[in-house]
């Protein structure tokens, strides 16, 4: 079993499609779950599976948390967009990594978060901290190669 970090193949095709809208407000809804050193999960991941995904506890349940849009940008060549931090409170869990998806698009992968190591949370808050909204940090970018 592993996680590896990695946009979702099947993502890069249905955004082609017209299938993601990441607009702050307007556009669809998408979630975070948080998995266990159990899962599997990888490029290959096409859509959100509560196997391996870690119990409900305190705020967090199964499914994951609902992230905040930031609109996406277009800044030297490169297309981004990021989520605001996330934070699951009064939980005692331990993840591995975590799947974004797009429950608006039958709960399409996005992309795989790995978290590196098992990272854990007692009876206290798990959050998640996205990188910066810039070009060359945002969590998912676009650009040239």
């Amino acid at each position: 079993m592993a996680i590896t970090q990695a946009v979702a193949n099947s993502f890069k095709g249905q955004l082609l499609q017209g299938q993601h809208n990441f607009t702050a407000a307007t556009g669809n809804v998408f979630k975070l779950a948080l998995y266990t050193s159990a899962a599997t999960l990888d490029s290959s991941t096409t859509v959100y599976t509560s196997t391996n995904e870690v119990a409900n506890t305190g705020q967090y349940v199964t499914g994951g948390g609902v992230l905040t849009n930031v609109s996406p940008v277009v800044s030297s060549g490169v297309a981004f967009i990021d989520f605001a931090d996330i934070s699951f409170t009064g939980v005692t869990l331990t993840a591995r990594g975590a799947l974004i998806y797009n429950t608006s698009n039958t709960n399409a992968a996005v992309c795989v978060l790995d978290f590196g190591a098992d990272k854990t949370a007692t009876s206290g808050t798990f959050t998640i901290q996205f990188p910066a909204d810039t070009s060359s940090a945002a969590i998912l970018r676009i650009g040239n190669a």
